[in-house]
């Protein structure tokens, strides 16, 4: 098994309310891909292998990085349809959307508890494919020879991180509003399993001119 790094994408349009409108990188977002990119250069960190998902704010990330690398577009490696989720929660349940950040840390693990329980109907794709779908993408990856990048989203990297350490909803939604983006999260095989050595790294943006681009939404 070869070490994967998850990286979520640059800033997108934090004022959108659909998945569409949302799927763009912001000024700051092209700027944080870029820093990070340098930063893997300069470090000369050594990967092998880029993996992205298929949406644009993934691809304009990765590009962004310039990392020399051939990318791997797998559209199992997109992100959860939040805003979709969200909609039919307020439809079916009346729970509205977050209209402040603060409001998220109630909403997210709501909408994940009544995904997860089957308890949304409409949904794009069930639970229980999200977490499939992630398993298979990253267990294909990591049977690839060298270390991979791979730039997704922070629902998709607080599953992962779940999964290797075998948390429910409450911790996995509290780890999905922890993630900034352009952060790092590395996973390393030991005796075949995933252990996360690195959480929410980003020592591109842990400079005095740059810590008020330390973003989450």
């Amino acid at each position: 098994m070869s070490h994967i790094t998850l990286i979520r994408h640059g800033q997108a349009n934090s004022d959108a309310k659909d998945e569409v409108s949302y799927d763009r990188l912001s000024d700051l977002g092209h700027s944080q891909a870029r820093w990070l990119g340098a930063h893997l250069r300069e470090s000369q960190t050594h990967h092998t292998r880029l993996f992205t998902g298929t949406l644009r704010r993934h691809v304009e990330t990765a590009t962004g990085m310039d990392t020399g690398l051939e990318p791997v577009r797998d559209e199992r490696l997109n992100e959860l349809e939040y805003f979709t989720l969200a909609t039919l929660m307020q439809e079916q349940h009346g729970i509205p959307f977050p209209l402040e950040q603060a409001q998220f840390t109630k909403h997210l693990p709501q909408v994940f508890d009544h995904w997860k329980e089957g308890r949304i109907e409409g949904t794009p794709e069930t639970y229980g494919n999200f977490e499939t779908r992630i398993k298979d993408a990253l267990a294909e990856i990591a049977d690839g020879h060298g270390p991979a990048l791979v730039v997704t989203s922070g629902g998709l990297i607080s599953m992962v991180m779940a999964q290797a350490m075998g948390l429910g909803i409450p911790a996995m939604a509290r780890i999905a509003l922890a993630i900034m983006h352009t952060s790092m999260h590395r996973l390393f095989p030991i005796d075949g399993h995933w252990s996360p050595v690195l959480f929410n790294a980003v020592p591109h943006l842990d400079r005095p001119d740059r810590r008020l681009s330390q973003t989450h939404i």
